[in-house]
Protein backbone atom coordinates (compact mmCIF):
# COMPACT_ATOMS: atom_id res chain seq x y z
CA UNK A 1 0.00 0.00 0.00
CA UNK A 2 1.26 3.46 -0.86
CA UNK A 3 2.09 5.89 1.93
CA UNK A 4 -0.45 8.72 1.64
CA UNK A 5 1.01 12.22 1.93
CA UNK A 6 -1.36 15.17 1.85
CA UNK A 7 -0.09 18.75 1.57
CA UNK A 8 -2.60 21.42 2.55
CA UNK A 9 -2.03 24.75 0.81
CA UNK A 10 -0.04 25.52 -2.33
CA UNK A 11 1.61 28.82 -1.54
CA UNK A 12 5.39 29.12 -1.59
CA UNK A 13 5.86 26.60 1.22
CA UNK A 14 3.19 24.02 0.34
CA UNK A 15 4.09 23.89 -3.35
CA UNK A 16 7.79 23.70 -2.49
CA UNK A 17 7.22 20.86 -0.03
CA UNK A 18 5.13 18.86 -2.50
CA UNK A 19 7.68 19.27 -5.29
CA UNK A 20 10.60 18.36 -3.05
CA UNK A 21 8.83 15.25 -1.76
CA UNK A 22 8.22 14.17 -5.36
CA UNK A 23 11.99 14.38 -5.94
CA UNK A 24 12.87 12.47 -2.81
CA UNK A 25 10.41 9.55 -2.81
CA UNK A 26 9.68 6.79 -5.30
CA UNK A 27 6.32 7.12 -7.02
CA UNK A 28 5.40 3.49 -6.46
CA UNK A 29 5.74 3.92 -2.70
CA UNK A 30 3.91 7.20 -2.04
CA UNK A 31 0.79 9.04 -3.16
CA UNK A 32 1.28 12.81 -2.84
CA UNK A 33 -1.83 15.00 -2.95
CA UNK A 34 -1.61 18.79 -2.97
CA UNK A 35 -4.84 20.49 -1.86
CA UNK A 36 -5.46 24.12 -2.75
CA UNK A 37 -8.55 26.27 -3.27
CA UNK A 38 -7.21 28.13 -6.33
CA UNK A 39 -5.96 26.59 -9.60
CA UNK A 40 -2.98 28.94 -9.97
CA UNK A 41 0.07 29.72 -7.88
CA UNK A 42 -0.19 33.14 -6.23
CA UNK A 43 2.99 35.22 -5.95
CA UNK A 44 2.02 36.71 -2.64
CA UNK A 45 5.08 38.94 -2.50
CA UNK A 46 3.72 40.77 -5.56
CA UNK A 47 0.20 41.54 -4.36
CA UNK A 48 1.01 45.24 -4.06
CA UNK A 49 1.88 45.19 -7.78
CA UNK A 50 -1.38 43.45 -8.66
CA UNK A 51 -3.29 46.03 -6.60
CA UNK A 52 -2.04 48.92 -8.73
CA UNK A 53 -2.93 47.31 -12.04
CA UNK A 54 0.16 45.37 -13.02
CA UNK A 55 -0.41 41.97 -14.61
CA UNK A 56 1.29 38.90 -13.15
CA UNK A 57 2.34 35.82 -15.09
CA UNK A 58 -0.19 32.98 -14.63
CA UNK A 59 1.24 29.79 -13.17
CA UNK A 60 -1.38 26.98 -13.33
CA UNK A 61 -0.75 24.10 -10.93
CA UNK A 62 -1.88 21.64 -13.60
CA UNK A 63 1.14 22.66 -15.67
CA UNK A 64 3.54 23.08 -12.76
CA UNK A 65 3.04 19.56 -11.43
CA UNK A 66 2.45 17.75 -14.71
CA UNK A 67 4.58 14.61 -14.82
CA UNK A 68 5.77 14.90 -11.21
CA UNK A 69 3.43 12.33 -9.69
CA UNK A 70 1.80 14.98 -7.48
CA UNK A 71 -1.99 15.01 -7.67
CA UNK A 72 -3.42 18.52 -7.44
CA UNK A 73 -6.85 18.65 -5.82
CA UNK A 74 -8.77 21.91 -6.11
CA UNK A 75 -10.66 22.15 -2.85
CA UNK A 76 -11.10 24.30 0.24
CA UNK A 77 -9.96 22.79 3.53
CA UNK A 78 -12.74 22.94 6.14
CA UNK A 79 -11.37 20.87 9.01
CA UNK A 80 -8.71 18.54 10.38
CA UNK A 81 -9.18 15.51 12.63
CA UNK A 82 -5.58 14.98 13.66
CA UNK A 83 -6.47 12.09 15.95
CA UNK A 84 -8.09 10.12 13.10
CA UNK A 85 -5.58 11.37 10.52
CA UNK A 86 -8.21 12.84 8.22
CA UNK A 87 -9.02 16.21 6.66
CA UNK A 88 -12.34 17.44 5.33
CA UNK A 89 -12.49 19.47 2.13
CA UNK A 90 -15.06 20.94 -0.22
CA UNK A 91 -14.09 20.54 -3.85
CA UNK A 92 -14.56 23.32 -6.37
CA UNK A 93 -18.09 23.38 -7.81
CA UNK A 94 -19.29 21.03 -5.07
CA UNK A 95 -21.44 21.76 -2.02
CA UNK A 96 -20.70 18.60 -0.07
CA UNK A 97 -17.73 17.82 2.16
CA UNK A 98 -15.28 15.03 1.37
CA UNK A 99 -12.93 13.32 3.80
CA UNK A 100 -9.33 12.57 2.87
CA UNK A 101 -7.26 10.20 4.99
CA UNK A 102 -3.52 10.57 5.30
CA UNK A 103 -0.49 8.81 6.73
CA UNK A 104 1.57 12.02 6.72
CA UNK A 105 0.15 15.54 6.60
CA UNK A 106 2.02 18.72 5.64
CA UNK A 107 0.07 21.74 6.93
CA UNK A 108 0.88 24.80 4.82
CA UNK A 109 -2.30 26.86 4.95
CA UNK A 110 -0.31 29.95 5.82
CA UNK A 111 -1.79 33.22 6.97
CA UNK A 112 -4.04 36.09 5.96
CA UNK A 113 -4.56 39.67 6.97
CA UNK A 114 -4.98 40.55 10.63
CA UNK A 115 -7.60 43.24 11.39
CA UNK A 116 -6.43 43.14 15.03
CA UNK A 117 -9.96 43.79 16.29
CA UNK A 118 -9.70 47.48 15.38
CA UNK A 119 -13.27 48.82 14.93
CA UNK A 120 -14.25 49.38 11.31
CA UNK A 121 -11.27 47.58 9.79
CA UNK A 122 -13.19 44.61 8.41
CA UNK A 123 -15.91 46.89 7.01
CA UNK A 124 -13.86 49.72 5.53
CA UNK A 125 -10.22 48.65 5.03
CA UNK A 126 -8.62 46.76 2.14
CA UNK A 127 -6.07 43.96 2.45
CA UNK A 128 -3.38 42.77 0.06
CA UNK A 129 -2.44 39.45 1.67
CA UNK A 130 -4.51 37.56 -0.92
CA UNK A 131 -5.26 37.79 -4.63
CA UNK A 132 -8.99 38.51 -4.12
CA UNK A 133 -8.08 41.30 -1.68
CA UNK A 134 -5.53 42.81 -4.06
CA UNK A 135 -8.02 42.70 -6.94
CA UNK A 136 -10.69 44.44 -4.84
CA UNK A 137 -8.21 47.18 -3.96
CA UNK A 138 -7.25 47.43 -7.62
CA UNK A 139 -10.84 48.13 -8.60
CA UNK A 140 -11.25 50.70 -5.84
CA UNK A 141 -8.04 52.58 -6.69
CA UNK A 142 -9.05 52.72 -10.35
CA UNK A 143 -12.19 54.64 -9.38
CA UNK A 144 -10.38 57.31 -7.36
CA UNK A 145 -10.17 60.82 -8.73
CA UNK A 146 -6.99 62.86 -8.60
CA UNK A 147 -6.19 64.37 -5.22
CA UNK A 148 -8.12 61.80 -3.16
CA UNK A 149 -6.36 60.48 -0.04
CA UNK A 150 -5.11 56.90 0.36
CA UNK A 151 -3.85 55.75 3.77
CA UNK A 152 -1.68 52.67 4.28
CA UNK A 153 -1.71 51.47 7.89
CA UNK A 154 1.39 49.55 8.91
CA UNK A 155 5.07 50.45 8.84
CA UNK A 156 6.43 46.96 8.13
CA UNK A 157 7.64 45.59 4.82
CA UNK A 158 4.14 45.09 3.39
CA UNK A 159 3.08 48.63 4.27
CA UNK A 160 6.24 50.16 2.81
CA UNK A 161 5.83 48.28 -0.46
CA UNK A 162 2.13 49.08 -0.76
CA UNK A 163 2.55 52.80 -0.08
CA UNK A 164 5.43 53.28 -2.53
CA UNK A 165 3.80 51.18 -5.27
CA UNK A 166 0.57 53.18 -5.06
CA UNK A 167 2.37 56.53 -4.94
CA UNK A 168 4.58 55.69 -7.90
CA UNK A 169 1.72 54.36 -10.04
CA UNK A 170 -0.75 57.09 -9.06
CA UNK A 171 1.25 60.27 -8.37
CA UNK A 172 -2.04 62.17 -8.58
CA UNK A 173 -3.24 60.66 -5.30
CA UNK A 174 -2.45 61.92 -1.79
CA UNK A 175 -0.76 58.88 -0.20
CA UNK A 176 0.04 58.62 3.52
CA UNK A 177 1.47 55.90 5.74
CA UNK A 178 0.63 55.45 9.42
CA UNK A 179 3.14 53.54 11.59
CA UNK A 180 2.69 52.63 15.24
CA UNK A 181 6.43 52.81 15.88
CA UNK A 182 9.27 54.84 14.43
CA UNK A 183 9.47 54.97 10.65
CA UNK A 184 11.92 52.24 9.59
CA UNK A 185 13.29 52.08 13.12
CA UNK A 186 14.51 48.48 12.67
CA UNK A 187 16.77 49.44 9.74
CA UNK A 188 20.37 50.59 9.71
CA UNK A 189 21.12 54.30 9.46
CA UNK A 190 21.78 53.91 5.74
CA UNK A 191 18.60 51.93 5.17
CA UNK A 192 16.47 54.34 7.18
CA UNK A 193 17.94 57.34 5.40
CA UNK A 194 17.21 55.87 1.99
CA UNK A 195 13.66 54.99 3.02
CA UNK A 196 12.95 58.57 4.06
CA UNK A 197 14.51 59.87 0.84
CA UNK A 198 12.31 57.66 -1.36
CA UNK A 199 9.13 58.48 0.56
CA UNK A 200 9.87 62.20 0.34
CA UNK A 201 10.54 61.91 -3.39
CA UNK A 202 7.20 60.17 -3.92
CA UNK A 203 5.38 62.74 -1.81
CA UNK A 204 4.19 60.20 0.79
CA UNK A 205 3.20 61.70 4.15
CA UNK A 206 4.41 59.64 7.11
CA UNK A 207 2.64 59.58 10.48
CA UNK A 208 4.98 57.70 12.79
CA UNK A 209 4.44 56.81 16.46
CA UNK A 210 0.74 56.85 15.68
CA UNK A 211 -1.76 54.18 16.73
CA UNK A 212 -4.94 53.65 14.71
CA UNK A 213 -8.00 53.32 16.94
CA UNK A 214 -10.72 52.93 14.31
CA UNK A 215 -11.32 52.93 10.57
CA UNK A 216 -14.26 54.78 9.03
CA UNK A 217 -15.43 55.07 5.43
CA UNK A 218 -13.66 58.39 4.85
CA UNK A 219 -10.95 58.59 7.50
CA UNK A 220 -8.67 56.76 9.91
CA UNK A 221 -9.03 57.65 13.58
CA UNK A 222 -5.79 57.72 15.55
CA UNK A 223 -4.62 58.58 19.03
CA UNK A 224 -3.94 62.02 17.57
CA UNK A 225 -5.43 63.88 14.62
CA UNK A 226 -7.76 61.88 12.29
CA UNK A 227 -6.27 61.14 8.86
CA UNK A 228 -8.55 61.53 5.79
CA UNK A 229 -8.84 58.36 3.71
CA UNK A 230 -10.94 57.67 0.64
CA UNK A 231 -9.21 54.26 0.70
CA UNK A 232 -7.55 52.57 3.66
CA UNK A 233 -5.07 49.73 3.12
CA UNK A 234 -4.53 47.60 6.24
CA UNK A 235 -1.01 46.13 6.37
CA UNK A 236 -0.24 45.65 10.05
CA UNK A 237 0.75 42.00 9.96
CA UNK A 238 -0.68 38.55 9.44
CA UNK A 239 -2.80 36.02 11.33
CA UNK A 240 -2.63 32.28 10.68
CA UNK A 241 -5.47 30.22 9.26
CA UNK A 242 -7.79 29.22 12.15
CA UNK A 243 -8.20 25.54 11.22
CA UNK A 244 -5.21 24.30 13.24
CA UNK A 245 -6.41 26.05 16.39
CA UNK A 246 -9.82 24.39 16.00
CA UNK A 247 -8.20 20.93 15.98
CA UNK A 248 -6.42 18.90 18.66
CA UNK A 249 -3.00 19.92 17.35
CA UNK A 250 -0.80 21.70 19.86
CA UNK A 251 -0.69 25.36 18.90
CA UNK A 252 0.81 28.54 20.30
CA UNK A 253 -1.07 31.64 21.44
CA UNK A 254 -0.83 32.87 17.86
CA UNK A 255 -2.51 29.72 16.53
CA UNK A 256 0.70 28.40 14.97
CA UNK A 257 1.45 24.68 15.20
CA UNK A 258 4.25 23.91 17.66
CA UNK A 259 6.96 21.90 15.91
CA UNK A 260 10.43 20.47 16.50
CA UNK A 261 13.53 21.27 14.45
CA UNK A 262 12.31 19.00 11.62
CA UNK A 263 8.95 20.84 11.43
CA UNK A 264 7.16 17.86 13.04
CA UNK A 265 4.20 18.56 15.31
CA UNK A 266 5.00 17.96 18.97
CA UNK A 267 1.53 16.58 19.66
CA UNK A 268 0.89 14.60 16.45
CA UNK A 269 4.05 13.17 14.83
CA UNK A 270 2.22 12.37 11.57
CA UNK A 271 1.75 16.11 11.01
CA UNK A 272 4.37 18.59 9.77
CA UNK A 273 3.78 22.35 9.63
CA UNK A 274 5.68 24.78 7.41
CA UNK A 275 5.77 28.49 6.69
CA UNK A 276 3.60 30.96 8.57
CA UNK A 277 1.53 28.10 10.03
CA UNK A 278 4.45 26.80 12.12
CA UNK A 279 5.97 28.17 15.31
CA UNK A 280 9.64 27.71 14.45
CA UNK A 281 12.49 28.70 16.73
CA UNK A 282 15.39 30.33 14.91
CA UNK A 283 18.75 31.77 15.94
CA UNK A 284 18.79 33.28 19.40
CA UNK A 285 15.77 31.13 20.34
CA UNK A 286 13.53 33.68 18.62
CA UNK A 287 10.43 32.63 16.66
CA UNK A 288 10.92 33.11 12.94
CA UNK A 289 8.83 35.93 11.51
CA UNK A 290 6.12 35.21 8.99
CA UNK A 291 7.85 35.64 5.64
CA UNK A 292 8.79 33.88 2.44
CA UNK A 293 12.44 34.14 3.48
CA UNK A 294 11.95 31.88 6.48
CA UNK A 295 8.99 29.89 5.15
CA UNK A 296 10.63 28.21 2.15
CA UNK A 297 13.53 26.77 4.21
CA UNK A 298 10.98 25.22 6.59
CA UNK A 299 9.39 23.49 3.58
CA UNK A 300 12.79 22.11 2.55
CA UNK A 301 13.38 20.93 6.10
CA UNK A 302 10.00 19.22 6.43
CA UNK A 303 10.16 17.48 3.04
CA UNK A 304 13.68 16.19 3.65
CA UNK A 305 12.74 15.00 7.15
CA UNK A 306 9.67 13.15 5.88
CA UNK A 307 11.71 11.50 3.14
CA UNK A 308 14.47 10.59 5.58
CA UNK A 309 12.10 8.98 8.05
CA UNK A 310 10.33 6.99 5.34
CA UNK A 311 13.51 5.80 3.65
CA UNK A 312 15.71 5.25 6.68
CA UNK A 313 18.14 8.00 5.74
CA UNK A 314 19.86 10.38 8.14
CA UNK A 315 17.65 13.22 9.37
CA UNK A 316 18.62 16.66 8.01
CA UNK A 317 19.83 19.25 10.49
CA UNK A 318 20.19 22.50 8.60
CA UNK A 319 19.80 25.65 10.72
CA UNK A 320 17.38 28.25 9.41
CA UNK A 321 18.73 31.79 9.54
CA UNK A 322 18.27 35.21 7.98
CA UNK A 323 20.58 37.00 5.57
CA UNK A 324 18.68 40.06 4.36
CA UNK A 325 15.39 41.91 4.20
CA UNK A 326 14.37 42.79 0.65
CA UNK A 327 12.01 45.72 0.11
CA UNK A 328 10.73 47.00 -3.23
CA UNK A 329 9.97 50.72 -3.14
CA UNK A 330 8.07 50.96 -6.39
CA UNK A 331 9.54 49.64 -9.66
CA UNK A 332 12.57 51.96 -9.71
CA UNK A 333 13.80 51.91 -6.12
CA UNK A 334 14.58 49.23 -3.58
CA UNK A 335 16.26 48.50 -0.28
CA UNK A 336 18.23 45.40 0.65
CA UNK A 337 18.95 45.53 4.36
CA UNK A 338 21.52 42.93 5.36
CA UNK A 339 20.91 41.36 8.77
CA UNK A 340 22.38 39.03 11.36
CA UNK A 341 21.29 35.40 11.64
CA UNK A 342 18.57 36.44 14.08
CA UNK A 343 17.29 39.26 11.83
CA UNK A 344 18.92 42.37 13.30
CA UNK A 345 20.09 45.03 10.88
CA UNK A 346 23.81 45.51 10.25
CA UNK A 347 25.25 48.75 8.83
CA UNK A 348 25.52 47.33 5.30
CA UNK A 349 22.58 47.98 2.95
CA UNK A 350 22.03 48.08 -0.79
CA UNK A 351 19.87 50.89 -2.16
CA UNK A 352 18.52 52.42 -5.35
CA UNK A 353 17.98 50.78 -8.75
CA UNK A 354 20.49 48.03 -8.03
CA UNK A 355 18.49 47.07 -4.95
CA UNK A 356 15.28 47.06 -7.01
CA UNK A 357 16.92 44.70 -9.51
CA UNK A 358 18.23 42.52 -6.66
CA UNK A 359 14.72 42.19 -5.21
CA UNK A 360 13.24 41.43 -8.62
CA UNK A 361 15.76 38.64 -9.21
CA UNK A 362 14.90 37.11 -5.84
CA UNK A 363 11.15 37.27 -6.53
CA UNK A 364 11.56 35.73 -9.98
CA UNK A 365 13.86 33.05 -8.61
CA UNK A 366 11.42 32.07 -5.88
CA UNK A 367 8.52 31.84 -8.33
CA UNK A 368 10.59 29.90 -10.87
CA UNK A 369 11.66 27.37 -8.24
CA UNK A 370 8.06 26.76 -7.18
CA UNK A 371 6.86 26.60 -10.79
CA UNK A 372 9.51 24.00 -11.71
CA UNK A 373 9.30 21.51 -8.84
CA UNK A 374 11.52 18.90 -10.50
CA UNK A 375 14.24 21.32 -11.63
CA UNK A 376 17.07 23.03 -9.81
CA UNK A 377 18.24 20.07 -7.72
CA UNK A 378 19.09 16.41 -8.35
CA UNK A 379 16.15 13.99 -8.40
CA UNK A 380 17.03 11.23 -5.94
CA UNK A 381 13.96 9.15 -5.35
CA UNK A 382 14.45 6.61 -2.56
CA UNK A 383 12.40 3.54 -1.81
CA UNK A 384 10.54 3.62 1.48
CA UNK A 385 11.53 1.18 4.19
CA UNK A 386 8.79 1.94 6.69
CA UNK A 387 5.41 0.26 6.25
CA UNK A 388 2.30 2.39 6.04
CA UNK A 389 1.08 2.85 9.63
CA UNK A 390 -1.97 1.07 10.96
CA UNK A 391 -5.22 3.04 11.28
CA UNK A 392 -4.89 5.49 14.17
CA UNK A 393 -6.30 4.97 17.62
CA UNK A 394 -8.45 7.79 18.94
CA UNK A 395 -6.49 10.27 21.01
CA UNK A 396 -8.35 11.70 23.96
CA UNK A 397 -6.01 14.58 24.72
CA UNK A 398 -5.57 18.09 23.43
CA UNK A 399 -2.24 19.78 24.12
CA UNK A 400 -3.24 23.30 23.23
CA UNK A 401 -1.13 26.12 24.69
CA UNK A 402 -3.45 28.88 23.58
Amino acid sequence: MQHRIIVLGAGYTGATAAGRLAKRLHREDVAITLVNAEPDFVERVRMHQLAVGQELKPRPFAEMFAGTGVEVKLAKVTGIDADRRAVTVVEAHSAGEQELEYDTLVYALGSGWNPQSVPGTAEHAHEISSRPGALRLRERLARLDAGQPVVVVGGGLTGLEAATEIAETRPDLDVALVARGGFGDWLSDKGRGHLRKVFAGLGITVHEHTAVTAVEADRVLTDGTPVPAAVTVWATGFAVHPIAEASTLEVSRTGQIVVDETMRSLSHPEVYAVGDAALVTGPGDKPLRMSCASGVPTAWQAADAIAARLTGEKLPKVPIRYFQQCVSLGRKEGLIQFVTADDHAVPKALTGRLAALYKEIICKGAAWTVAHPTAGMPVRRRRTVQPTPEPPMSRAHSMSTR
